[in-house]
């Protein structure tokens, strides 16, 4: 079954956590720290894989979760890091924030890896804490927690050409002729359900990737006859063979609705170079309507051609006519990909909301440096109070008018606030 959309819930690991130790040897009544560091998480990572080329796999396992790192342990023993998660996904894969839709990657190439979720880091174990006025240190840190992110992938198939035009216009039965593509081909309209791709071998050395991209409808751009859906294959295509049907009452008509169609959707689209063909000639109808259907498009300024898709009539021209305006359009450059953002937060950032029971302190850097503070240990707690002071948390709580006694909220945890 093709599938182009899915979205999945990645988990990286949570770093290992570092270790408070003392060395004990005989003999050696004072050892020092030797608590090793936690090791890292495991990164969630795609992988495009060119033997893929659907996201069916995604319909039965939806959470991806990488695993922790070890704790470190005494003699500075550093905990080992976690390998990381490979989710293979195919080429023209574009990767979305589910929940800011921010575009995360676009993978077209064979092996293109991208990081959609980063391991927590290893914390640190107490031997790093120490210095030569505390030689005792009574400190570490626990594993950073991993990332949780929710992401939503569509496919976007990778060709040269794209065949599109109405329903039942020929668009499968040409493929079919042309490539070793074996589409479902019936005499009806929206046979085809979803895009097939094809090879066309022109020559000893040329060959042409083609997809069949089911019929398009009026309202397709609004997403009316999963128009969405279809629509974002042709999206890669470098040039377009628009296939008109014979038969069809006005096939004019349905040019202009077509290319209509494809300007919604995205304006790119009507730049892109078309071949335009009548198909059915081996139709006494179609055949003596020809000149008519050639002269009107004529009119609007477009050289069409005719073909049968079934008994190959015409078809050998079109796929050359096609190859040369592939060879004369540019590829697709890395600049005109969809765009890449990056993260702008700033991770140090928080927000302070006022509750019933106290208040409630929000924000990326805060909540991470609270998951990896040992609270058993005063020293760790008094260097959480550092970071508090250091991002600037403590004097932002006492403008907000926090009194002594006030309980401070900070992800699962719960302090109590002393000037």
């Amino acid at each position: 079954m093709f599938i182009d959309e899915a979205e999945i819930i990645a988990q990286s690991g949570k770093g290992g956590n570092g270790a408070v130790h003392f060395r004990r040897e005989k003999y050696v009544p004072h050892g020092g720290p030797d608590g090793g560091d936690g090791g890292r998480g495991g990164n969630v990572i795609l992988l495009v894989d060119s033997h893929l080329n659907t996201l069916y796999a995604f319909r039965h396992q939806t959470r991806f979760k990488a695993s922790d790192g070890k704790n470190g342990a005494k003699q500075n023993m550093t905990g080992a890091s976690a390998e990381d998660l490979i989710v293979p996904v195919p080429a023209g894969t574009v990767v979305f924030d589910a929940q800011s839709e921010r575009v995360l990657g676009d993978l077209l190439d064979p092996d293109q890896q991208l990081v959609i979720a980063h391991g927590g880091r290893g914390g640190r174990g107490n031997a790093r804490f120490s210095t030569s006025r505390n030689q005792v240190p009574r400190i570490a840190e626990k594993g950073e927690p991993g990332e949780l992110l929710k992401i939503r992938m569509e496919l976007k198939l990778i060709a040269d050409i794209g065949i599109v035009g109405v329903p039942n216009a020929g668009k499968s039965t040409f493929l079919s002729v042309v490539t070793n593509a074996k589409p479902k081909i019936a005499d009806y309209p929206f046979t085809t359900l979803e895009p097939n791709l094809g090879v066309a071998e022109l020559d000893a050395d040329n060959t042409l990737v083609l997809a069949d991209i089911p019929g398009l409808i009026e309202g397709a751009h609004q997403g009316i006859g999963l128009g969405h859906s279809f629509l974002r294959h042709i999206q890669r295509t470098r040039v377009l063979i628009h296939l008109l049907d014979g038969l069809a009452e006005d096939p004019v008509v349905d040019y202009g609705q077509i290319n209509s169609e494809l300007a919604l959707f995205d304006p790119a689209l009507e730049r892109k170079p078309q071949v335009v063909v009548l198909n059915k000639m081996d139709l006494p109808d179609v055949s003596d309507r020809w000149p008519t259907v050639k002269s009107e498009l004529a009119e609007r300024g477009v050289t069409a051609q005719a073909i049968s898709a079934i008994t190959g009539e015409g078809v050998r021209e079109l796929l050359y006519r096609a190859a040369e305006l592939l060879d004369e359009t540019e590829p697709i450059q890395e600049s005109e990909q969809l765009p890449l953002y990056t993260v702008a937060d700033d991770p140090r950032e928080f927000k302070i909301k006022r509750e019933n029971s106290g208040w409630r302190v929000q924000g990326q850097s805060i909540e991470r440096a609270a998951a990896m503070t040992y609270w058993e240990y005063d020293q760790s707690v008094s260097r959480f109070q550092k970071i508090l002071q250091a991002l600037g948390v403590e004097d932002a709580l006492r403008e907000a008018g926090i009194e002594e006694g006030d309980i401070v909220f900070i992800s699962d945890y719960e302090l109590e606030w002393q000037n």
